[in-house]
């Protein structure tokens, strides 16, 4: 496969549906009172704008791999997914079986948790910056001396808001509590915790390392249950395990192309945001399908 020689979906449009909501990357329809239709689109963004050109298979690779790890985490937490199989979704979108084929899933709508559930089994990003300020990450104490990229003796539980544009924000545990109680609380931190340290296990056996990732959770008749994407290169740090060396960042499956490049030309970080080269796009879209080989052991479904 060439991504070069592959158009990308960045808008979707079916007038037989009302849509739900729309984000960075997915356009959500609602089937009836009780299903929605999550449609992952190869829109990408960076430094919080949604950028003018799409990655190519990017939504396929989100979708594809949400649906690998919820089959593979059954067993842990119940989530939302009814079917992929575009034959089972309403007749009205049948006509639509080429567009939606790989990038969607027919869901059970969840009364859904108003915070981001992240776990982090190393020290990165966002968490790096605040350690290096203040010793803690979301108000949990570190070990002094730590050094960008390192392993942490155990993976730690940090929440942060939704935000509907621009970052999220991370917040304590209590401040968590204080939003939606603290037993729901305990309940999502525990079932993150568990959640990740599966995936990671299975991941390190694959080469990957996920250095950190985020969960959302909602509520249905089932209880507790996982929503939206999972342990995607949008929502987790991945690392190629055989290239990892602490004290520095890491090479990564995900926009690190294209943020460099945004970085090379200067973008102001101001609206509009610019399009990108074609290499730019093709090399991120190489970068998303090897992640998504590498985990699953699969070759996409285009």
């Amino acid at each position: 496969m060439n991504p070069q020689l592959l158009d990308a979906l960045v808008q979707t449009d079916f007038p037989e549906l009302e849509l739900f909501a729309s984000g960075k990357v997915r356009d959500v329809y609602r089937l009836d009172d009780e299903h929605l239709l999550f449609v992952a689109t190869d829109r990408i963004s960076a430094f919080d704008y949604v950028l003018a050109t799409g990655i190519p298979q990017k939504g396929r690779v989100l979708t594809q791999m949400s649906v690998f790890w919820f089959e593979l985490l059954r067993d842990v937490v119940p989530n939302h997914m009814v079917t992929t199989n575009v034959d089972r979704y309403p007749a009205a979108l049948r006509k639509y079986a080429d567009v939606l084929r790989g990038r969607s899933m027919m869901v059970v709508r969840a009364e859904m948790f108003p915070v981001e559930c992240v776990v982090r089994g190393y020290i990165s990003g966002s968490a790096w910056k605040e350690y290096k300020s203040s010793g803690a990450v979301c108000g949990i104490q570190l070990p002094p001396g730590l050094k960008e990229s390192d392993k942490l003796a155990e993976p730690i539980f940090t929440p942060a808001t939704k935000a509907t544009s621009g970052h999220d924000e991370n917040i304590s545990f209590e401040q968590m509590a204080k939003m939606i109680g603290p037993d729901s609380s305990r309940d999502l931190r525990d079932i993150s915790l568990a959640i990740y340290k599966k995936a990671a296990d299975y991941a390190r056996q694959r080469g990957i390392i996920i250095a950190d990732t985020k969960f959302e959770f909602g509520r249905t008749g089932a209880g507790i249950t996982l929503a939206d994407e999972v342990l995607t290169p949008d929502s987790s740090r991945f690392w190629p395990a055989d290239k990892y060396q602490s004290g520095k960042a890491q090479e990564s499956f995900d926009k690190q192309y294209v943020r460099d490049y945004l970085e090379e030309i200067r973008w102001n970080k101001l609206p509009p945001a610019p399009a990108l080269p074609a290499d730019v796009a093709s090399k991120t879209s190489e970068k998303y399908v090897e992640a998504y080989r590498k985990l699953t052991g699969r070759e996409l479904d285009v």
